[in-house]
């Protein structure tokens, strides 16, 4: 079995709130830190520019943290927009779907991502994947659970012979503990820059400014987002 550096850690990096969580977590666990996204033909870039505006943030106020952040991968995953129509690549109306699940579910994106970064991490000795997924405050991805995710997991130690972990601190915690753990990690400071500088908009709105940060307001991302601002807010420390 190929022996990876567990104190190497690749986060799987949207630019969004838990993500970027996430990345906080990491830099304050791990040696060295790179991270990777995906470009999936997703509708709006805007998660794409919050990647580098978030990293960029970090780099200037977190200057204990600069000196373990690494390189930054883009990688191409667009055939999962090429496989069918779903509200986050197509523009379709965001509601429940026959099944139950909501139509912003991309079928085996996550499945996918952790694939594809797994084979980035053994290129480039990273023992540790770190992602944001959560099952408590969620949409409903059957992706984002544990269980499937673990399963994943096995596949990738088997399929590259390499000794991956898969660390996912949020998995058990709501949106309100999530910000109480970025406070926790770098007190006022970081919980104001992922709030001002990462979005989980499904809509791409990235216009007025809300107490949670940017977005429609409307769809079901920004509706867990604000619902766990205000829960975070009226037991803030700070």
């Amino acid at each position: 079995m190929r022996k990876l550096d567990p104190n190497r850690a690749l986060v799987l990096f949207s630019g969004g709130q838990d993500s970027s969580i996430a990345l906080a977590w990491a830099l304050d666990k791990f040696a060295h830190v790179e991270t990777v996204g995906f470009n999936y033909g997703q509708r709006h870039s805007v998660e794409l520019g919050a990647r580098r505006a978030v990293r960029r943030a970090v780099l200037a106020a977190f200057p204990q943290w600069a000196e373990r952040l690494g390189d930054d991968t883009s990688v191409n995953a667009g055939g999962l927009k090429d496989l069918g129509e779903t509200a986050m690549t197509h523009d379709t109306e965001i509601a429940l779907a026959d099944d139950g699940l909501p139509t912003t579910f991309v079928p085996g994106r996550n499945l996918v991502f952790l694939a594809l970064a797994g084979g980035l991490a053994y290129r480039r000795n990273l023992g540790t994947l770190v992602a944001g997924m959560c099952e408590t405050d969620f949409s409903g991805y059957p992706d984002c659970r544990e269980s499937a995710l673990n399963a994943q997991l096995d596949a990738l130690r088997l399929g590259m012979d390499a000794n991956f972990s898969l660390e996912t601190p949020l998995m058990h915690i709501d949106k309100a503990e999530s910000w109480r753990l970025a406070e926790r990690l770098g007190g006022a400071l970081l919980v104001d820059l992922i709030n001002e500088h990462s979005h989980t908009c499904y809509r791409g709105v990235r216009g007025e400014r809300q107490d949670w940060g940017y977005g429609c307001g409307e769809c079901p991302a920004c509706e867990l987002r604000a619902r766990g601002w205000a829960a975070y807010r009226a037991t803030a420390s700070h």
